[in-house]
């Protein structure tokens, strides 16, 4: 887990692009004990979501299966799965897609930018 200290205004530069892995997670630590999980994706986006299961309460989100879901107008969104459930959530929005059953959770995302090859993630009050 990368912990993160360094902040310019609301921006918070979390690790270089090269510190991740295309399809896995990663967890970053804010020096608020705000954990968050960056994606890579196979297209080079990157995506940041909070790290923490809406449905356990368990810090295990950036160790989830990243996929996709496709719908039925063609559009195809990314998505991750929970280690634990398969919970599944988009990974642009948040909004849990697959529940397993149980009610919607979704997780929280955060604004993400790339500056000379860091990931910049926005925190949030």
């Amino acid at each position: 887990m990368t912990t993160v200290a360094e902040a310019t205004t609301t921006w918070v530069r979390v690790c270089a692009v090269a510190d991740l892995t295309p399809e896995r997670g990663r967890a970053a630590l804010f020096d608020d004990g705000t954990q968050v999980a960056l994606f890579l994706l196979a297209d080079g986006a990157v995506r940041a979501v909070t790290n923490r299961d809406p449905y356990t309460g368990a810090h295990v989100i950036s160790r989830g299966l990243v996929g996709s879901a496709a719908f039925e107008d063609g559009t195809e969104v990314p998505t991750v799965a929970s280690p634990l459930h398969k919970q599944a959530w988009d990974l642009v929005t948040g909004h849990v897609l697959r529940a397993g059953g149980d009610d919607e959770r979704h997780l929280r995302t955060y604004p993400v930018a790339i500056d000379d090859g860091h990931v910049l993630v926005r925190r949030r009050a």
